[in-house]
């Protein structure tokens, strides 16, 4: 059984480290090995943790900690953000990403849009979003089309510092419900 839980404060050292090693694995596999540390960067995720709207979740299974996702919920326009998402390593294959986004879905029945990002050689990523969670890819982001989200000077940074030069796709799900 998969529930979600808020990750408590004293708990966000370890979340942010299982997040990173999550996230690893295939940037190792594509690129070798990280020579700028770990992806997505500390400060990133403090950034994220830490912005308005945003809420940490543990994904449980049968109350043990397999995973968790950061999502920034938008109260007024109901269109919502899944900024980082991640089963443990040791847990994939089991169905436990379905369980936690439909938990996610169902605990947010309000939103409208769900909008989230993943690097374009994540093709497990991509294959989970588009064809476990109806997620629909509305962009791509590259040197010829910069996300808007990151002004210029923090953008050439990031791509610097990101395997594949920080190209993404952008999805978006928009759900059918009382929300909507």
């Amino acid at each position: 059984m998969v529930t979600l839980d808020i990750a408590q404060p004293d708990d966000l050292q370890a979340f942010k480290t299982e997040l990173q090693d999550a996230f690893a694995v295939a940037v190792i596999e594509e690129f070798g090995p990280l020579p700028n540390g770990p992806i997505p960067s500390e400060s990133d995720l403090d950034h994220s943790i830490a912005s308005p709207g945003a809420v940490v979740l543990r994904i449980l299974c049968d109350g043990r900690k397999v995973g968790g996702a950061i999502v920034t919920i938008d109260g007024e326009t109901h269109h919502n953000s899944l900024d980082f998402f991640f089963i443990s390593t040791l847990e994939h294959g089991r169905g436990l990403g379905r369980a936690a986004w439909t938990a996610i879905e169902n605990r947010y029945p309000e939103t409208r849009v769900w909008t989230t990002h993943t690097p374009y050689f994540e093709k497990r990523n991509i294959h989970f979003y588009v064809n476990t969670c109806g997620f629909k890819i509305v962009e791509f982001f590259s040197a010829h089309h910069p996300d808007p989200h990151f002004p210029a000077s923090d953008e050439a940074s990031r791509q610097d510092d990101l395997p594949g030069g920080g190209e993404a796709f952008r999805f978006e799900k928009i759900m059918r419900g009382p929300g909507c």
